[in-house]
């Protein structure tokens, strides 16, 4: 299937990005870090869903979805909305997935904390080894 080998081009990709913006320092390179977590995170959620046969080959998921929700907020979250579907870890994932998003824009066209910028990149750790497990679970290894 062309979009799982798509998915994974596009992870390791972001990967290596974020390696090299480690390396060179968060704090140096908090738009090459806010960026890539971000899409990072969809490509893996994506990869795992359409491993899994969750969603379809051609759907696509959008980081604006994943706004953290209002407390008291009487509709459902964006993301439930749109990814009506169930899937293990589905809460710690979204929950994970609100944390990556909440900062992006910080991370992006701000001036992020360090606190902030750690915060950002431990959050994307647990999303990937959690999303990496399942992907490999579901019969496909990636980097």
């Amino acid at each position: 299937m062309a979009s799982i080998e798509i998915h994974k081009a596009h992870i390791k990709e972001h990967i290596q990005e974020l390696i090299d913006a480690i390396t060179i320092g968060i704090e140096k390179r908090p738009a090459t870090i806010g960026l890539h977590i971000s899409a990072c995170a969809i490509e893996l959620l994506e990869l795992y869903l359409h491993k899994t046969g969750k969603i379809t080959s051609g759907a696509m998921i959008k980081h604006e979805w994943f706004k953290a929700p209002k407390e008291g907020q009487k509709i459902l979250p964006l993301a439930e909305r749109k990814l009506a579907v169930q899937f293990e870890e589905k809460d710690k994932i979204l929950s994970l997935m609100y944390t990556i998003e909440e900062e992006r824009n910080k991370l992006i066209y701000g001036k992020p904390s360090q606190a902030t910028l750690t915060a950002s990149l431990n959050a994307f750790e647990k999303l990937h080894t959690i999303l990496k497990k399942k992907i490999q679970e579901a019969g496909e290894e990636i980097e």
